[in-house]
């Protein structure tokens, strides 16, 4: 059983300019043979965490366990968990078949044709037969993913770590990769951890997705919670590219429950079914709307529209990217390939209810969404433009 359980597990660095904490009172519990991605801007604190679950960084405070013991003494060795970095640090003088048995060879008892059994049926899960007596050296980029992926699988560990595997791969071999490790830990179905900065690989691979901002946790939700009901302002914005619109507005009521939605060049009415659960403290509000949720429409009802200028057509393979001037903000809409408005035409905006979310202004938690996700299909394909 390889449940791995983190306990309010806290990472404080000191140094010369004072006090820094990098992972806050991290409570996660990962199932056995669950995947799962962490994700957040540079700095949040994911590879930290990784580092303290694999032994590598002490931890300040809290507790991790591995199948309900606790671990946070052991050292890395004794930790039965499998890492593979960025870097691969594959030993240069060594084969691919030496470079997969070194850690077998180095911290267990196994003789040498159990450990020759392992490193031949890891290289055939990994495709990687053929280069067993090859050095790194001749090995290009993605060969020496798998041969490092392949010298964890020979571990047979309770759990994988990987951090940000395929950063340095082009983008055409990530896409192929990360179909290749999705297969794998369906056949090995060992609990596995997995860094990125790459919301796409987030969105395809995990099971869960954690979402980290300066070392808090954010969100733990699958692909779909976290796109289709965000926690909060921050989880909104960073997931989904383009990223979120957000509009600054006020609740006006009309005394019927329902209400319009009220900001710079905008009002929109929304029904007593959104607002209507929403005290009178929830006035300053900050609405949200994905831009592939936004349609451009002429002669929408004004109650239900907005008008804006076009600044930048960006024409992205089927789709459209338009960016618009709203009251001196960026808003952005994503359209099929044959809407495509002139630059500095106005337009109209109209986007349906369902599709709106609703955040605290002074908070930025999430009040209100228009849509569960328990009702909805997956989230679109996410951009090769989506931010690191």
């Amino acid at each position: 059983m390889a449940q791995l359980e983190l306990d309010k597990v806290t990472k404080v660095f000191d140094d010369s300019s004072g006090t820094i904490v990098a992972v806050e009172e991290l409570d996660l519990d990962i199932d056995d043979g669950e995947f799962v991605v962490f994700v957040g801007p540079s700095g949040c604190g994911k590879s930290t965490t990784l580092r303290m679950v694999s032994g590598l960084e002490t931890i300040t405070d809290g507790e991790i366990r591995l199948g309900g013991e606790r671990i946070n003494e052991q050292s890395p060795k004794d930790r039965d968990i499998a890492m593979v970095f960025q870097s691969y640090a594959l030993y240069p003088h060594k084969t691919v078949r030496g470079n997969m048995a070194y850690g077998l060879q180095l911290s267990t008892d196994l003789d040498d044709q159990e450990i020759n059994r392992r490193v031949e049926e890891a290289a055939d899960m990994m495709g990687i037969e053929d280069l067993l007596d090859k050095k790194p050296a001749s090995l290009s980029g993605g060969q020496q993913q798998r041969v490092a992926t392949g010298r964890a699988i020979v571990r047979e560990p309770a759990v994988f770590l990987f951090d940000e595997p395929l950063s340095n791969l082009d983008a055409k071999l990530r896409k192929h990769m990360r179909t290749e490790l999705a297969r794998i830990h369906s056949e090995v179905g060992i609990t596995t951890i997995y860094v990125t900065h790459d919301q796409e690989e987030a969105m395809t691979m995990a099971d869960r997705i954690v979402i980290l901002n300066d070392g808090r946790l954010q969100q733990v939700g699958t692909p779909k919670e976290v796109y289709y009901e965000p926690n909060n302002r921050f989880v909104a914005d960073f997931i989904g590219s383009p990223s979120m619109n957000f509009l600054d507005v006020k609740l006006d009521r009309d005394g019927t429950g329902s209400g319009t939605l009220v900001g710079d060049e905008v009002s929109y009415k929304v029904s007593d079914g959104m607002v209507g659960n929403l005290d009178d403290a929830s006035s300053d509000l900050v609405l949200g709307v994905r831009p592939e949720n936004i349609r451009i429409e002429a002669g929408a009802p004004p109650e239900k529209s907005i008008e804006a200028t076009v600044d930048v057509v960006e024409v992205i393979g089927s789709d459209n990217f338009i960016y618009l001037d709203l009251a001196g903000q960026e808003f952005r809409v994503r359209t099929p390939s044959e809407i495509e408005p002139e630059e500095d035409e106005t337009v109209t905006l109209t986007f349906d209810e369902e599709n709106v979310h609703l955040f605290d202004a002074r908070t930025g938690d999430a009040l209100v969404h228009g849509r569960s996700q328990a009702s909805v299909s997956a989230p679109p394909e996410q951009s090769d433009t989506a931010a690191d």
